[in-house]
């Protein structure tokens, strides 16, 4: 039982193609043909939000990844725009968040801060950015660019951006409209406020072409976990969505981020993290152990190894399965997800697995968790994390759907309800509400009343 029944976790549902796991369109549970149909997607939304959820959250890539000839060939590589998708989930939907990723090196700040705060609007206040610079050539190759830019440089640029994007989102103050049809006045122009940002990458004029939507600003979640990540998240996130195999490697992580943003003056519970966890439930445990097998069993080596030659930038083909990996690059040599081949690097090198060992652990919970077992050992094993400073919360990742968010929701969260650890309703409305965070102030506002 948790020592400390006030405090409760944060629960995400990660919402990725039929399934976490890379075969799970495969698994004779999945809906493999759910894909673009609407249906599909609501009943995810509706089983998250039965569960009580904090939210949904959906990843994004701005292109089809195929660098070794296998994923279109062998694996789900539809992706449906995320923002769009939301739009149409917040109608059939009342109270769970609806958080959507974005790239910061392939947008501009005045169009996503339109996106983000006419959902925001439209959903009541639900509405969440996960921030994320793009770190494929792939994707640069589809916006007129033959190379992805710089770890660095991504960074910085996204600094900038998502400094622009809550300006926009602050331009119109809370009292803005009027709405007096007698004096004909809608709007009172002294509080709305034009930008005029100038900065290496933008230059935005503002005002933002809506007013302030009623969370003040959409949720601001981020997912990197590098050094220049960490202080990305500490600075400007909200959220952070990170991915760790141990509970030392996790309480690390937790007080690094929370210690930097105390030096960014703001609160450690201004700062909600949330690791990545793949649940494989089972009646007992060699029913989940069994369902783990089969779905393995659908991974053909050749998707295994260019996933994990994708995650490592090494090619990894025409090496020894059942071998050891080969010399590694040195971190400072990858200028893709940089935490993300830390993570699989020290996993191999901690565990001593060989290079199908480690395909499957790729193939699976792609670098984040598994946790496999009955409700009751999963449970303790969330509340392990909870109670020992290495989370706020997670980010639940079905290995197939419909199946395994419903087992999660049927499962896994009445065992969470009676320790006490997660809510058995909504109090809140908004986003902000079920996380614990408060509406912001405009930053507009604030000057106003210091006189600048």
């Amino acid at each position: 039982m948790s020592n400390n029944p006030q405090r409760q976790l944060h629960l995400g549902a990660f919402l990725f193609q039929v399934g976490h796991h890379v075969a799970a369109w495969r698994y004779p549970d999945t809906d493999a043909h759910g894909i673009l149909n609407h249906d599909f997607y609501e009943n995810f939304a509706k089983t998250a939000e039965r569960g009580k959820f904090d939210m949904i959250f959906l990843a994004d890539t701005l292109a089809v990844i195929d660098r070794y000839q296998t994923s279109i060939k062998h694996t789900v590589t539809v992706r449906p725009e995320p923002l769009t998708l939301l739009a149409y989930l917040s109608g059939v939907t009342e109270r769970i968040g609806l958080a959507a990723t974005v790239s910061t090196t392939y947008h501009e700040p005045y169009n996503l801060a339109r996106e983000f705060s006419t959902l925001d609007h439209l959903s009541g206040g639900r509405a969440a950015w996960n921030v994320v610079t793009s770190g494929r050539d792939e994707e640069a190759h589809n916006f007129s660019k033959s190379k992805h830019p710089d770890h660095d440089q991504r960074y910085e640029r996204a600094r900038e951006f998502v400094d622009v994007v809550t300006a926009l989102w602050d331009s119109w103050e809370d009292d803005a409209i009027i709405s007096d049809r007698d004096a004909g006045l809608f709007g009172n122009p002294q509080k709305v406020h034009e930008l005029h940002h100038r900065g290496p990458e933008f230059s935005v004029r503002g005002p933002l072409n809506l007013p302030r939507s009623p969370q003040g600003r959409p949720v601001i979640i981020q997912a990197g976990a590098s050094d220049t990540g960490q202080h990305l998240a500490a600075q400007t996130a909200e959220v952070v969505f990170t991915a760790w195999q141990t509970l030392e490697e996790a309480q690390r992580f937790y007080a690094s981020v929370k210690s930097l943003a105390v030096q960014y003056g703001r609160s450690p519970d201004e700062v909600k993290i949330m690791p990545g966890i793949f649940p494989i439930i089972g009646a007992t445990e060699e029913e989940a152990r069994e369902k783990e097998a089969l779905l393995q069993q659908q991974v053909l080596p050749a998707v295994g190894l260019s996933m994990l030659s994708a995650s490592l930038g090494v090619d990894l083909t025409g090496y020894p399965l059942d071998g050891p990996l080969p010399e590694l690059p040195e971190l400072e040599q990858i200028n893709g997800g940089k935490s993300r081949f830390q993570l699989v690097a020290d996993m191999a090198r901690r565990e001593n697995l060989t290079i199908r060992q480690l395909m499957y652990r790729v193939t699976g919970a792609r670098g984040h968790r598994t946790i496999s077992g009955t409700p009751v050992q999963i449970a303790d094993q969330l509340e392990e994390w909870f109670t020992q400073g290495a989370c706020d919360g997670f980010n639940i990742m079905p290995p197939y759907l419909p199946g395994g968010l419903e087992e999660f929701v049927e499962k896994i969260i009445p065992e969470l309800q009676k320790r006490g650890l997660f809510r058995t309703e909504y109090t809140g409305t908004t986003l902000r509400e079920h996380l614990g965070l408060v509406r912001p102030p405009s930053r507009f506002e604030s000057n106003a009343a210091s006189g600048q």
